[in-house]
Formats: C-alpha cells, sequence, structure tokens
C-alpha cells in the first residue's frame, strides 16, 4: 500500500469519521473541527505569489505575441507602392535593416529555444485482476476471524469499516491473501508486482504497437515494496530493454507518486528528445498486509486493493496525430518542512512488533492545507483571466487594504472539465466535492473507482480516467485535472488536454461493466 492517500469515515458516530493516506496501512478517528478546512477562509499570500511567478516567467512571450501580430497587421494594411517605397528606402539604410533582421532572428529565437517540448500521453493501460482475487466482504471477514490474528474488537471495527468505505464487492486481493494461512513471502510479493506491472505493460505495448526497445525512459513507483533488484530492473529484465533506458524507481511516496512520476519523466523528455517515457505506478499489498490490533493500522486491510496502470508518454511531435492527451502543468506541494506534516504519516511498529502506518489525528487538517496551497499555485495557470482577477482583486482588498469582504474561491469548473480525485476514500471525495463546490457527475469517476476497484494507491488516478474514456465523454480540448496526496506529505496535481475526442476503448478495467455504473453507494452497506 502507499504512503498516503485519503480517508473514509467508519464510525457510526457522525461527528467522527477515519481516514487514511494511501499506501501505508493506516486508519485513525478524526473529530469534526478537524476535517478539510473550509477553502473560504484565508489563503496564504505567498503561495499566490508563487502562482502568478509561473505567468511572469513567461512575460517576454507574451509580450512578442502581441508586437508581433500588430507589425503583421500594419504590414497587411500597406499597399503595393507603400511596399515598393518601403523597400527603396531600407535599401539606402543598411544598418537598420541589419538591427532589424538581427532583432528578429533574436526574438525567434528566444521564443523558439524557451518553449519547452511537448509531452504527449500516447496512450495508457490499467490493469485488471483475475477473476479468481475477487473478495467479498463475506469472504474478507471469514478470512480475518480465521486468521487467529484479530481480537473481537479489532473484526468488528474491520467490519464497520467495510460497511462504510465505499468499496463494493468485486475489488481484489492478491491471490496470497486468499490463503489460510497468508502467504506473505518475497516470492507471493513478487509475484504479485510481475502480475500488475507486465499485466498493464502488455497490454500497453499491444495496443500502441511501440517496441520496448525504443523506450528511452523507464519511472516505477511503489511505496512500500522495494526489492532488490528494483521493480524497474525487472521490468528491464522481463522486456529485454536496450541497455541505455533511463530507469528510476520511486518509492515511500505514497497515492501522490503517480504524478511526481509523471512529473519526471516530463523533465527527462524535456533534456532527451525524439523518444518514449514509460511511468509505471502501482503498489503491494502482500507483504504489507497488517497483523496486529490497533485500530490506527486496521484501516489498509479494508481499504487497499490490487491495482496498477502503465503510461506512455513521448516528446515526438508525430505522436500528436495518434495521442489522447497532452501535458499541460505538473504542481507539486510539500509540506514536509514542517515536523507535524512530516510525521502525519509514519510507518512504525506497533506495541506487538506488527509493522504498520500511524496516522496523526491532524490528517484531515494537514492534507486540506496542503491542498490549498496546491491549487492556489494552480489556479493561475488554469483560470479564466475574469476568474483571476476577481479572486486577486479581493485577496488584495483583504490582505493589503484589511477590507471585510467575503473571501472568494474561484470556480474550477470553469477551468476543468473532469476531475479524476485519488479514490482514497470516501470522506476526501466528500469533502473535494463540497469545498471546491463540484457537482455529483464530477466526482462520479472517484466514487465509482473506489467502489469497484478500492483504493489502488497511485494507479486510481487512472482507472477514474479510463472510466470517464469508458462512458464516452471525453471531447476534444477538454481538460482533466488529477489530483493525489501523499506522505511527507504532498499534494500533486496534473493537467491534461484531450488532442481529440475519443471514443470508448474497446479493452479496459471498466469494459465488461461500464453499462452497470453508476451505482448508488449507501451510507451504510450491510452485510
Amino acid at each position: 500500500m502507499a504512503n498516503g492517500g485519503e480517508g473514509s469515515p467508519m464510525h457510526p458516530s457522525p461527528s467522527e469519521q477515519h481516514s487514511m493516506l494511501h499506501g501505508e496501512r493506516v486508519a485513525v478517528q478524526i473529530n469534526s473541527r478537524r476535517r478539510l478546512p473550509d477553502f473560504l477562509q484565508s489563503v496564504n499570500l505567498k503561495y499566490v505569489k508563487l502562482g502568478y511567478h509561473y505567468l511572469i516567467t513567461h512575460l517576454v512571450i507574451l509580450l512578442f505575441i502581441p508586437l508581433l501580430l500588430a507589425v503583421t497587421l500594419e504590414v497587411g494594411r500597406m499597399g503595393p507602392e507603400e511596399m515598393w517605397q518601403l523597400w527603396v528606402n531600407l535599401q539606402f539604410n543598411l544598418v537598420s535593416v541589419l538591427i532589424c533582421s538581427a532583432l528578429l532572428v533574436f526574438g525567434v529565437t528566444v521564443y523558439v529555444m524557451s518553449r519547452p517540448r511537448p509531452v504527449y500521453l500516447v496512450d495508457y493501460a490499467c490493469h485488471l485482476p483475475a477473476e479468481n482475487t475477487r473478495v467479498k466482504f463475506s469472504l474478507f471477514m471469514d478470512h480475518s476471524e480465521k486468521s487467529g490474528f484479530f481480537d473481537e474488537r479489532a473484526l468488528e471495527f474491520q467490519r464497520k469499516i467495510l460497511e462504510r468505505s465505499g468499496l463494493g464487492e468485486e475489488t481484489h486481493l492478491p491471490v496470497s491473501l486468499h490463503r489460510l494461512p497468508a502467504n506473505a513471502n518475497m516470492a507471493e510479493a513478487r509475484n504479485e508486482a510481475e502480475e500488475v506491472m507486465f499485466g498493464a505493460l502488455d497490454e500497453l505495448f499491444e495496443k500502441t504497437k511501440v517496441k520496448p526497445k525504443d523506450i528511452g525512459i523507464l519511472v516505477v513507483n511503489c511505496s512500500l515494496f522495494n526489492p532488490t533488484p528494483s521493480l524497474s530492473a525487472m521490468i528491464v529484465n522481463k522486456y529485454h530493454m536496450r541497455g541505455n533506458i533511463r530507469t528510476y524507481n520511486l518509492g515511500g511516496m505514497g497515492c501522490s507518486a503517480g504524478v511526481i512520476s509523471i512529473d519526471l519523466a516530463k523533465d527527462m523528455l524535456q533534456v532527451h528528445g525524439g523518444t518514449y517515457a514509460i511511468v509505471v505506478s502501482t503498489e503491494n499489498i502482500t507483504q504489507n498486509w497488517y497483523y496486529g490490533n490497533r485500530r490506527s493500522m486496521l484501516i489498509p486491510n479494508c481499504l487497499f486493493r490490487v491495482g496498477g496502470a502503465a503510461i506512455l508518454l513521448s516528446n515526438k511531435r508525430s505522436e500528436k496525430r495518434r495521442a489522447k492527451y497532452q501535458l499541460v502543468h505538473t504542481v507539486r506541494t510539500h509540506k514536509g518542512a514542517d515536523d507535524k506534516c512530516f510525521r502525519c504519516v509514519y510507518q512504525e511498529e506497533d506495541e506487538k512488533n506488527f509493522m504498520g502506518v500511524s496516522l496523526s489525528k491532524d490528517l484531515m487538517a494537514i492534507a486540506g492545507d496542503a491542498l490549498k496551497t496546491n491549487i492556489t499555485t494552480l489556479g493561475p495557470l488554469v483560470l479564466p483571466l475574469s476568474e483571476q482577477l476577481l479572486f486577486f482583486g479581493i485577496l488584495v482588498a483583504r490582505k493589503v487594504f484589511n477590507m471585510k469582504v467575503k473571501p472568494y474561491i474561484p470556480d474550477f469548473k470553469l477551468a476543468f472539465d473532469h476531475f479524476c480525485i485519488h479514490a482514497g476514500g470516501r470522506a476526501v471525495i466528500d469533502e473535494l466535492e463540497k469545498n471546491l463546490q463540484l457537482t455529483k457527475d464530477h466526482v462520479e469517476p472517484s466514487r465509482m473507482t473506489l467502489h469497484r476497484f478500492g483504493n489502488t494507491s497511485s494507479s486510481s488516478i487512472w482507472y477514474e480516467l479510463n472510466y470517464i474514456e469508458s462512458k464516452g465523454r471525453m471531447k476534444k480540448g477538454d481538460r482533466v485535472w488529477q489530483i493525489a496526496f501523499g506522505s511527507g506529505f504532498k499534494c500533486n496535481s496534473a493537467v491534461w488536454q484531450a488532442v481529440r475526442t475519443l471514443k470508448p476503448p474497446a479493452r479496459g478495467p471498466w469494459t465488461h461493466c461500464i453499462d452497470s455504473y453508476p451505482v448508488k453507494i449507501p451510507e451504510v452497506y450491510k452485510f
């Protein structure tokens, strides 16, 4: 499981919620006053400045383009006689011609060199686990009871978590955990990793017709399972990739590691031209099952499930014709400098030396603060100018002139057509829906992914994107916001724009069941 994620309500009392960061097996009771902060409250001005810094860095381009348009329009208004007279004058003014030519060449050079290489998402694939690995709630509780590790209180606690989790009964656990007793050794963990990663990669290579030897960059993220040789080395060995491939293996970054991997691949594609990059996002459950009775560490057993995704990126302009999306922005927020944020999700042993992840009661407040910082930075990059001016004007009025005006939270629905909120748990999806003023349709992909596949850590945002495509909702020009949380504490965003209108995929994790979704998810599911 990944070190970071979202929580889910799991207590009968309406004033309490349990939440968790994906990738780390955790649970905690959180009073209602510790829920995500209301984003209508004040915003830290320094993060607004950071967001507007992105605009200032492109100031030269923004000024050059209007100037070029003005010159073009002016030349277009000139008649043949005026053009000839201008040419005659320039023949006798060589210095002016040379200066103008040099300035033009310099301006074009600066513009071309300052433009980043476009990063295209050619295609991606999500792993669909085998039918025999499905785990119904009754089977889950039966195995938990027969394992002999859990006392009555722990068993009842897990039952309440399942009832309020938002998960359905078609999620998957690895084969090793279907056995009694569970066989959670290194070999089984490797088998789980290979089944997920190779399953997604096989489908990706088949769909794209790209050969493994064509891949120049490989980034793999998995938080809590980092064997030697690494997971990236396992992939290189399996597909006999070329010897000069640049590989990266990210660990300990939780559910947000998927966006971090995309950001890393993007940076590498800016350096190395004309190549492909593959990102593999997954998590491993086999060796990270919690066998103790501390309630704050039992939640991952109930929420985390098998899943993984493989994404093919490229900076080749020729790939735009068949690519699905173009990467527009990545924004990363890291709050690890603060001790409270750093320790809010912390892997440790319980009193009986069972390994798990402890979760601070301040987790929801910390997650909300990280999210507020992230969207404050992201806003100036994606929001319409009208929203930016209104937001910034009111912020200056409050911060600089101390005017008592109501804070204005920009309408992100004007910037994005689709939202992929990490499906870590029901509670945070609820909070983001409320605080970002989203509709039920906007959070439908996240809720349905949680119901069908559970919390699959960093790969969940790709199951959600596939859900949108499978419903036939992705149109050319649509913008998608992927957002995820991780231990540390981190909040990361990726913004994509559809290059073309996408038909429902012929093959994918939702193909066999998309017609039965969306489903109604009860507040409490009795079984």
